[in-house]
């Protein structure tokens, strides 16, 4: 099966450096007309340039590739629609959505001041909610389209310091759950990315020969897989180093209880049964969870 993306036209969100870079890189190299979208600002998302997305922007084009280069930031939606309106200007279609776009502001939670959380929140979370908003009704129409949000396994697992962080990746999974049902009947594929990398975003976090092994590129098949028209739909991949994963939010089979006045109780001496992962599902929608327990209910009326 060959990858092949001519004729597509993709967004790159957090493109003028690390992971961003290469996955427009790899995207042009496939064929894909490529956005490629920087603020250009720091790592805890102060300043701007256009510097970054324009160098990316002539790799692509010396290469004998297509790309252009756009500055919106991802929390100004008004910005992200005019990238939108550009982009159909210039190619008339979007097939593809890279939300790569992120910040760090790293500090324990007693001493993150909630500006902090917030912003966070703000670019990551609302920076992927604008974009996917401003391609919706275009997927849709033209009834194809392959969105990526980049999670973490800060937000699958939870990391010291990181708590802004890992709840906005988190929720971008919340986001990808319910944004793959809705466009799966216009084959709108939406799936979420857990990248381990070396990039400025993750330099403090490894020591230097950690950082040696875990290169940007080795992301990238995990990217183009997701943003293929061989994409899966609701899948959480994990990437780095040259290894794959899937992540999954599973729920266990668990007990009924009932409704007896020392049900607590009986959940508290029970609870290493309620947490048994053996015959674990993963639901396709939330509406599992609700159908297993009335299902359950029901049996131990009769």
């Amino acid at each position: 099966m060959s990858i092949d993306l001519t004729g597509r036209v993709a967004i790159v969100t957090g493109a003028g450096g690390g992971l961003g870079r290469e996955h427009a890189l790899a995207l042009a190299a496939r064929g894909a007309k490529v956005v490629v979208n920087d603020l250009g600002g720091t790592r805890d998302g102060s300043g701007g340039s256009s510097a970054a997305a324009l160098a990316v922007v002539e790799e692509i084009l010396a290469a004998g590739g297509e790309a252009i280069a756009n500055g919106a930031s991802v929390t100004d939606y008004a910005a992200v629609q005019a990238m939108v309106k550009e982009t159909m200007a210039k190619w008339g279609r979007i097939d593809i959505l890279i939300n790569n776009a992120g910040i760090l502001r790293d500090k324990s939670f007693a001493k993150m001041e909630l500006d902090d959380f917030k912003l966070v929140l703000d670019v990551h979370l609302m920076g992927a909610v604008h974009c996917c908003k401003a391609v919706w009704p275009i997927m849709t129409e033209q009834k194809y389209g392959r969105i990526v949000m980049t999670t973490s396994s800060s937000g699958l697992y939870g990391n010291f310091g990181q708590s802004n962080y890992g709840a906005a990746k988190m929720a971008l999974v919340g986001l990808m759950q319910t944004l793959s049902l809705e466009g799966a009947k216009y084959d709108i594929r939406v799936n979420s990315l857990a990248p381990t990398a070396a990039t400025r975003m993750t330099e403090s976090l490894f020591p230097p020969e950690f950082l040696q092994a875990l290169q940007p590129t080795d992301v990238v098949p995990a990217m183009l897989v997701l943003a293929s028209e061989q994409a899966p739909n609701r899948t959480i991949l994990c990437a780095g180093a040259g290894s794959f994963e899937a992540a999954h939010i599973t729920l266990t089979q668990g007990v009924h209880i009932g409704h007896a006045s020392d049900a607590p109780e009986q959940l508290a001496a029970r609870l290493a049964e309620v947490r048994q992962r053996e015959h674990e599902t993963v639901p396709e929608s939330g509406m599992a969870q609700g159908h297993m327990e009335l299902t359950k209910a029901m049996a131990n009326k009769k």
